[in-house]
């Protein structure tokens, strides 16, 4: 492939690169280069190298570049919960996936309708009460008393912790 030539130097006192060098790392990090290696792995440098390489193929180089997206699920709290109460009990990619897409439809109910709570009384601020009223307005009967329960000791302990600091 035919490469367009190195930009001339801005200041005099700089000598002109040979043409020879033009692929290969400055000068100056070459230099730095052995410390480096002295210090940490050369895993980290080996990596930036082979993206410096593929990035004149811009089909490769830019799948390198790219990092892998996170994302957020419930799935280890859910399966913390599973072992406790069921400890030989396995569950599926496609169970656990519909598992965390209820809690994620639970969790934005509730945050909207305390988000509501909270305009209706005109704070900008949702706390536990505008919390535990949604839960009392959203999950039926028995489900809400314990979910009330189980929140109301999470919220006292979290007090508690953060009071002892």
């Amino acid at each position: 492939s035919l490469r367009p030539p190195p930009p001339p130097p801005t200041s005099t006192s700089m000598a002109p690169k040979p043409v020879s060098t033009a692929g290969k790392a400055p000068a100056s990090t070459a230099s730095k280069a052995p410390a480096t290696a002295s210090k940490a792995p050369s895993k980290t440098t080996d990596k930036k190298a082979g993206k410096k390489t593929k990035s004149a193929a811009p089909g490769d180089g830019e799948k390198k570049k790219r990092k892998k997206v996170r994302k957020e699920t419930y799935s280890s709290y859910i399966y913390k919960v599973l072992r406790q109460v069921h400890p030989d009990t396995g569950i599926s990619n496609k169970a656990m996936s519909i598992l965390n897409s209820f809690v994620n439809d639970i969790f934005e109910r509730i945050a909207s309708e305390a988000s509501k709570l909270a305009q209706y009384s005109k704070k900008s601020t949702i706390s536990s009460r505008e919390i535990q009223t949604s839960v009392r307005l959203i999950l039926p009967g028995e489900l809400a008393k314990h979910a009330i329960s189980e929140g109301t000791k999470s919220v006292t302990k979290f007090s508690s912790a953060t009071t002892t600091k």
